[in-house]
């Protein structure tokens, strides 16, 4: 989707309310989360200009649109419905708040949740979501689109396995945080089946090597000691820190 500025209402609209936002996926948070909402700011210049009408009416219209962030050039998630739910004119910023959609299958219709534990509950799924379209646009890039250890390019299968748990405190989504996995080794990887030593070496838990279970443990089973397929600039690839303290995990159930 080609979507050319951050504020869109389309022409053949009636009403005066924008239509969509987006940020851009160079930095997704640049426009923070708050327990009710994301901050989103004004275009620059005069709050009059019709950008920022068409912002400000879709609050004083309780209309809903589509916010669109972006996770990579070309690729974007959707959050919808959203609403406008504040429109502060001093700071330049509103606060988008997540609805949910309601009523029977032929006329639903979008509603802003009336309950506040709701709502915060719906921008905390709305952030994981966000968090992990932004973590596997900045990871699977970094490694060609492809899976480390077995180099499976079908992205379809590939997810971005984070070093350090994005429940952590300092589980970031940073490059040097992730590696680009297919979805049976991310599901082997996170189950301490399969680990990467700070050294860039795949190993295999001695559970799987003393199995004996058909030719897909065999595929898993194969890549024992082989290196892994990590990019080539330094900052891209993983921290080795991280790599460490995960590695003594998997050790710890080997």
């Amino acid at each position: 989707m080609n979507i050319q500025k951050g504020i869109h209402r389309a022409a053949a609209q009636r009403g005066p309310a924008a239509l969509s936002v987006q940020t851009s996926w160079k930095s997704p948070y640049d426009d923070e989360e708050t327990e009710l909402g994301f901050l989103y700011a004004y275009r620059s210049r005069s709050i009059d200009r019709p950008d920022n009408r068409a912002l400000r009416s879709a609050h004083e219209l309780g209309a809903p649109l589509v916010y669109f962030v972006g996770s990579r050039p070309g690729w974007y998630r959707t959050l919808y419905p959203c609403f406008v739910t504040q429109d502060d004119e001093v700071s330049r910023r509103v606060v988008l708040s997540v609805g949910r959609i309601t009523g029977p299958l032929d006329e639903r219709a979008p509603v802003i949740p009336a309950d506040p534990l709701e709502r915060r509950y719906a921008v905390r799924e709305a952030k994981v979501r966000l968090h992990q379209g932004r973590f596997r646009g900045l990871v699977l890039p970094a490694y060609s689109d492809r899976c480390a250890i077995c180099k499976l390019k079908e992205l379809r299968l590939l997810d971005a396995a984070h070093i350090t748990a994005d429940t952590a405190e300092t589980g970031l989504a940073a490059v040097s945080n992730g590696i680009s996995l297919c979805t049976i080794h991310h599901r082997a990887f996170d189950q301490d089946l399969v680990g990467v030593s700070p050294d860039l070496e795949v190993r295999v838990s001695r559970r799987l090597l003393d199995e004996e279970d058909g030719p897909m443990l065999e595929l898993l089973k194969q890549f024992e000691r082989a290196p892994l397929h990590a990019p080539r600039r330094a900052e891209l690839r993983p921290d080795r820190d991280r790599l460490a303290a995960r590695f003594e995990r998997f050790l710890a159930a080997y």
